[in-house]
């Protein structure tokens, strides 16, 4: 065996390491697509969606080569007109607002929801269109999008059903606001919008946050509501015979990098440390001059400087 990668083997023709034996091969250079798909069914104003936010994203971090991610849009409130939640007291808007709130202090993902006393949202339906403009125009931000939208209306009790706010939240993300807000009121916009609506119908789904694993052989698992990390990778296991393997962790300027803001309870979910411990943990991973720290709604969290 010719292990010196300066000399060639005159039998082989081979430079280096060589212990192939065809030398004439068909190599296929097209990534590995996953076979599994991951429907979520969400809304921009679904409490309960913000609030899984820290187990799903670790999931889709640690798991997601074995997956790709299809976001739907499920319709959450057309309008306050015939709407009623009787299961969770909910028949006007002024009667969301204890109901985030108790599912913000649940979770610990901050959570006003003074807005629904104030100046409630009509509808989720024209943040949902803007989302589907961006995911079919600039694709690749609907999920950056989203996240931002539910800063918005979660945190910082905006209303993510004004043109203005919608504009200023895709202005953020460096794409332009006011084209994409107008785009999103014309009929085109609601179509691709109803198209969400069939899949998540054709998908049983009834609640959200519901998320339907899909593989090659059209088998698949639901999942309906908060669960575990554990939940979800047992979910996966189930649709594929590959032995699951985690990818590492991002490091948290990795994560920071993305601009966004993380609140305590994901970097606590994500690196499995105690709530105690964030503003140390945060100290040591991250320069001193790149973030800042802010509390609100007595929940710590960290943003760029």
């Amino acid at each position: 065996m010719n292990t010196n990668p300066m000399i060639c083997d005159l039998k082989t023709g081979v430079c280096g390491v060589g212990e192939e034996d065809e030398h004439t091969q068909m190599i296929d250079f097209n990534p590995q697509q996953p076979a599994i798909t991951l429907y979520y069914a969400t809304d921009p104003i679904c409490s309960h969606c913000w609030a899984i936010e820290p187990t799903l994203n670790r999931f889709i971090r640690q798991y997601g080569q074995y997956f790709k991610v299809q976001l739907l849009m499920g319709g959450l409130l057309a309008g306050w007109n015939g709407f009623a939640d009787r299961a969770n007291g909910i028949q006007q808007p002024a009667d969301v607002a204890g109901h985030w709130k108790e599912v913000g202090e649940h979770y610990r993902m901050p959570i006003d929801g003074t807005l629904w006393l104030s100046n409630p949202v009509q509808s989720s339906y024209p943040p949902s269109r803007v989302f589907k403009v961006i995911q079919s125009s600039h694709p690749g931000n609907e999920h950056a999008f989203l996240r931002r939208a539910r800063e918005a209306v979660f945190v910082f009790n905006r209303n993510i059903g004004e043109e203005q706010v919608l504009i200023d939240i895709v202005n953020g993300l460096g794409l332009p606001g006011d084209d994409i807000v107008q785009a999103s009121a014309l009929e085109a916009a609601q179509d691709l919008l109803e198209e969400d609506f069939q899949r998540v119908a054709q998908l049983g789904v009834r609640g959200f946050p519901t998320l339907v694993m899909v593989n090659e052989e059209n088998k698949g698992v639901k999942l309906v509501g908060s669960r575990t990390l554990q939940n979800y990778v047992d979910a996966l296991q189930q649709l594929t015979t590959t032995p699951l393997i985690p990818a590492a962790i991002p490091a948290l300027p990795e994560l920071m990098a993305e601009g966004h803001l993380l609140f305590a309870r994901e970097i606590e979910v994500m690196y499995d440390i105690e709530q105690q411990e964030v503003e140390d943990f945060t100290a040591a991973a991250l320069p001193a001059q790149t973030y800042r720290t802010k509390h609100i709604l007595n929940e710590l969290y960290i943003e760029p400087a």
